[in-house]
């Protein structure tokens, strides 16, 4: 009887699953039809990816929804952090500030890049070409130090103030930059040289016909420009602004370093105070401020595509008589010259100088005759013989070096696979484009809660460092790949496969060769972006893994003015040659944005 009852449900059993394993075996032959015609690499290259991105998003979305117990393990579900969020006026309060500063920022170095690009592009101005120099030295500076210079010239005791005081007599200075306009002013400064080249190629190409066209009919200069010049650049110029806007949203440097000391706070620097400055660490309510800033971020990002997808109704390019020309613009050639010469003092001599001659004096105490008497080479003497300052110097160049060689090699196959629209191909492209919706900061707390959580000591090793950052430079190194991609023609590769060649070959042996002028490009600027970023690694980076950006940012907060400026200026020295050679490849490859 018993065994006559468990042959029955055994029986039972067989027949209840049985449709059950149909459904999975259909399932499994769907699964694997839709990974038909995939190569290995493919496949494999995803899932790197997944893996790459997969685990912080999913850390930091868990963060923000359990309690922290003290040892960084989580707790219970709850919503109280989001909770809390929103109801306090704080949170509403500084998303404000953070749009005021987005948006100002933007407007602000719109106007100034374009009005820099248009001279350069678009008039006879002399000396005009050496704006491009301009630019691009101006990647090597650590944004940084670019603040704590601008902090040293518009502060109390910089120049500009005391020159006021002492011209007026008035107590109180002239311009407080630790206030939302000064976050605004430091912030669009950063940005111009580069709204300057990203509109310069778009002024280059622009066919002059048309505006020939518009002033034969009687239109002024200034009718054309803003009738047919202006209106035809609507999509670069509103897709730039909405870049700028989705990094000055997202950024933290400036607001920690000019705003807090001010009482201006936004969303970057809540999350910064809920990890670095609370007693315990609120991961929680870091967590709900990253997970709220990253979907804020993603609509801009939104946005942003949309605006690029209906650019081809301003297309000016095409096969009839395209003709690029500049304008002669008589007696305005000393006044747009002049612009362009007051451009390169505040980009460029300003900031440096003020960085110069605080590195040069034993302590700081503004800008006075009797200063000069003091100079001294100390501080570079100290920093030649600082042995944490040459390790911070080595771990950057390899942080920096890692990265951007573990992201192209990643991008330069994603970026041939989704050019030609091979199998896998667009799902890669989405893939590594992921992170552009993660700030720095809020990258940073993802891989600080997944590498804490890690069944492996990695928090605080330079090893955190690379991998983070191999995942936020993923998009650049996509874009740059992608760009030596479309260059390459099928035939060289269908000539590839008929000579026997499998695709690996024909990748190795043909495309990539081909797409080396791109790669090296990206590899630089990557390198550029990594070494100079602060938001993400001021929350990975341990004692024994500090880097340069990193390095002055303590020192500043520690008040060592003179040692930051003296550590600033060798490092941006290095790395201003670094920016001249990424210009040089990528202008003789043809893939210069300047």
């Amino acid at each position: 009887m018993c065994a006559a009852g468990f042959i029955g449900l055994v029986d039972t059993a067989a027949t209840t699953d049985a449709p059950t394993a149909r459904s999975r075996a259909l399932g499994g032959a769907r699964a694997s039809g839709r990974l038909r015609g995939w190569s290995p690499g493919a496949l494999a290259l995803v899932l790197l990816l997944v893996a790459l991105i997969a685990p912080p998003l999913y850390y930091l979305v868990k963060t923000s929804l359990y309690t922290s117990e003290f040892d960084g393990s989580f707790g219970e579900l709850t919503f109280a952090h989001y909770t809390e969020l929103f109801s306090t006026p704080r949170f509403f309060e500084h998303f404000l500030n953070s749009a005021v500063f987005a948006l100002g920022s933007g407007c602000l170095a719109i106007f100034m890049g374009a009005a820099q690009a248009w001279i350069v592009e678009r008039t006879n101005t002399p000396l005009r070409n050496y704006a491009f120099g301009c630019a691009v030295v101006s990647l090597g500076i650590p944004h940084v130090l670019y603040t704590i210079a601008w902090l040293l010239i518009l502060g109390k005791q910089g120049p500009v103030n005391m020159l006021w005081s002492r011209l007026s007599g008035a107590a109180q200075p002239l311009f407080n930059v630790n206030s939302m306009t000064g976050m605004i002013l430091i912030e669009a400064l950063v940005w111009t040289p580069l709204a300057f080249l990203m509109l310069s190629s778009v002024l280059r190409s622009f066919d002059a016909s048309l505006e020939e066209a518009a002033m034969t009919s009687g239109a002024s200069g200034w009718q054309t420009f803003t009738r047919v010049t202006l209106r035809l650049m609507t999509p670069s110029l509103l897709a730039l602004f909405l870049l700028v806007c989705i990094r000055a949203f997202e950024a933290f440097d400036i607001p920690a370093l000019v705003g807090s000391a001010g009482n201006v706070s936004v969303l970057s620097t809540d999350v910064f105070e809920s990890i670095r400055k609370d007693l315990p660490p609120s991961y929680g309510q870091a967590g709900a401020f990253s997970v709220v800033l990253m979907a804020i971020v993603a609509l801009l990002l939104r946005l942003h595509h949309r605006i690029l997808r209906n650019a081809e109704r301003f297309q000016t390019i095409t096969g009839r008589g395209f003709r690029p020309r500049a304008v002669d613009i008589g007696g305005w050639r000393l006044a747009t010259g002049a612009v362009l010469c007051v451009f390169f003092i505040v980009l460029i001599v300003m900031p440096l100088g003020m960085v110069l001659f605080a590195s040069l004096l034993p302590f700081y105490d503004g800008v006075r005759v009797e200063a000069f008497s003091r100079l001294t080479l100390e501080n570079y003497e100290l920093v030649a013989a600082s042995k944490s300052f040459r390790g911070a110097i080595f771990n950057t160049l390899v942080l920096g070096g890692s990265v951007a060689t573990c992201v192209c090699l990643l991008t330069a196959a994603g970026a041939w696979l989704a050019v030609r629209k091979r199998k896998g191909g667009w799902l890669i492209d989405q893939l590594a484009t992921l992170p552009l919706v993660f700030p720095a900061i809020v990258l940073g707390v993802a891989f600080l809660q997944l590498f804490v959580n890690a069944p492996i000591a990695i928090y605080g090793t330079l090893t955190s460092l690379v991998v983070a950052g191999i995942v936020q430079y993923l998009p650049y190194g996509m874009r740059f790949s992608c760009a030596g991609a479309i260059q390459i023609s099928r035939e060289l590769e269908e000539a590839g496969a008929m000579a026997g060649a499998s695709n690996a070959a024909v990748f190795r042996r043909v495309v990539l060769p081909l797409m080396a002028p791109a790669v090296s490009t990206a590899w630089l600027f990557v390198m550029l972006l990594c070494v100079r970023a602060v938001g993400m690694p001021v929350l990975l980076a341990g004692p024994n893994a500090q880097v340069v950006a990193v390095t002055i940012f303590d020192l500043w907060s520690n008040g060592q003015t003179t040692h930051v400026a003296a550590i600033g200026l060798t490092w941006a020295a290095l790395m201003m040659c670094v920016g001249v050679i990424f210009h040089r490849v990528a202008r003789r490859n043809g893939l210069s944005v300047g």
